[in-house]
């Protein structure tokens, strides 16, 4: 069983594969990892990978420590089992990266374009085993939290409430323009990309892909699709343990 310990900005997530399926999880506020233990004692975990985008304090260090399995500590050095073609691969976030890596052994034989719907939405192309390049744009709520701050005048609205095509007043015109307006953002990018590679597969994953509902039947929209894709690279790594 592999321990996957993905950090992000504001939560801390845990997640147990057992023969490449999920078999638990545990998402906390904060960096700290103070539910590692207790989630590490439940299961046997052969090895761990831990992957971040912030320094770690003192606390989750030990944390980290303390596991009785290997880990492997995901960087820009990590070997991966795709071809990485971003020009400053450093500067690649970690996420981005593993979900290229599952999106790669999901579908082997066609390109895919995987969307992040995180708090920046980015959209990324896979063709043949390699992480090609892509876009990063606000996400949701960044987009909501613009309105507020460069636009006094105009009401507060959040995610929640009526959606309809068009607004029929100040408030589900802002929330209408901007979540309908990220669908067909998506949309456009699905289109331009399926013109190029008619095989085209398309995963989506983030808090916010639900917003992508409608278009379900041509979208896999997958929420653990960043911890596959750690998953994987941790098998990949074991060798090296």
């Amino acid at each position: 069983m592999n321990l996957i310990i993905d950090i992000g900005n504001s939560r801390s997530k845990l997640v147990a594969f057992s023969d490449g399926d999920v078999a638990d999880e545990s998402t906390s506020e904060g960096h700290a990892l103070g539910h590692l233990a207790a989630f590490s004692a439940r299961h046997g975990f052969e090895a761990a990978i831990v992957s971040t985008v912030v320094g770690l304090p003192s606390d989750a260090e030990a944390a980290l420590a303390a596991l009785p399995c290997p880990v492997v500590h995901f960087t820009p050095e990590t070997p991966v089992p795709i071809v990485n073609r971003y020009h400053t691969p450093a500067t690649l976030g970690r996420d981005r990266l593993a979900a290229a890596v599952w999106a790669a052994q999901a579908r082997p034989d066609s390109p895919s374009l995987v969307i992040d719907m995180g708090s920046c939405i980015t959209c990324d192309l896979v063709c043949d085993r390699a992480f090609v390049g892509g876009n990063i744009t606000p996400g949701l709520h960044a987009r909501l939290r613009a309105i507020d701050e460069f636009f006094p005048c105009l009401p507060h609205v959040d995610d929640n409430g009526d959606l309809p095509e068009l607004g029929y007043d100040t408030p589900t015109a802002i929330r209408s323009g901007i979540i309908r307006g990220i669908v067909y953002e998506i949309q456009g990018y699905i289109s331009h990309y399926r013109d190029r590679h008619p095989t085209l597969h398309v995963f989506a994953t983030g808090g916010d892909s639900h917003i992508l509902q409608p278009a379900q039947d041509t979208i896999t929209i997958d929420p653990y699709i960043v911890a596959r894709g750690l998953n994987a690279i941790l098998r990949h790594n074991l060798h090296s343990l």
